[in-house]
């Protein structure tokens, strides 16, 4: 005689125990940080977004690609190291090769890379860093060496007929040093670096 009501409780406490996690865990706590997110830290909340004449151009937390519709590296832009996010910084597809350091398709992409990077800034195959020829883990990552950039000096200086002098110090202007002063390598965001090159006049 006791086994349906016994049942029927256990369904109405599970239905209360549901009904509360759902308004604690689904709406009053993603409310609250998102409150505590946008009063504390409104720009990185809100994407950290990058704007050019008003205009939303990007994040400076994601990379992106710099390139014509076929593909091709807009000559007066700094170009980012390679994606292999999706079809080239997928947020969506975050991720990396996934490719072992001797795989046959990995090496190929690198030396395909090497030689391509090469042609386009006119420089030895050797003095080309790393990450210029590997992508992230992320796939997103936004910065590049300062190495890299200042190997794309020349090109950028050359395609907006600027002084190659005046543009080497914005990127040394550009480069952000180490976090808290110890972790990880100097680096430069490029979207940003590309966004100052465009206010930069001689």
């Amino acid at each position: 005689m006791n086994a349906p009501r016994t049942t029927l409780r256990t369904h109405a406490v599970a239905a209360r125990c549901l009904l509360l996690l759902t308004l604690v865990l689904g709406l009053a706590y993603p409310l609250a940080i998102t409150a505590a997110g946008q009063l504390a830290l409104p720009w990185q909340a809100n994407g950290s977004a990058l704007a050019s004449g008003g205009v939303t151009v990007g994040s400076s937390l994601i990379g992106q690609s710099f390139t014509d519709e076929q593909g091709r590296p807009l000559q007066r832009y700094f170009q980012p190291r390679p994606s292999a996010a999706g079809d080239g910084y997928d947020g969506a597809a975050s991720g990396g090769s996934n490719l072992g350091s001797q795989n046959p398709e990995l090496v190929a992409t690198i030396t395909q890379r090497r030689h391509d990077i090469a042609s386009l800034e006119a420089v030895p195959p050797a003095d080309i860093p790393a990450d210029a020829l590997t992508a992230s883990a992320s796939g997103l990552d936004p910065h590049i060496s300062p190495e890299y950039a200042l190997l794309q000096v020349r090109r950028v200086a050359a395609a907006r007929g600027l002084s190659e002098a005046s543009v080497r110090r914005l990127v040394e202007a550009s480069i952000q040093g180490r976090e808290l002063g110890f972790l990880g390598e100097p680096t430069v965001n490029v979207l940003r670096l590309n966004l100052a090159t465009d206010g930069l006049k001689d």
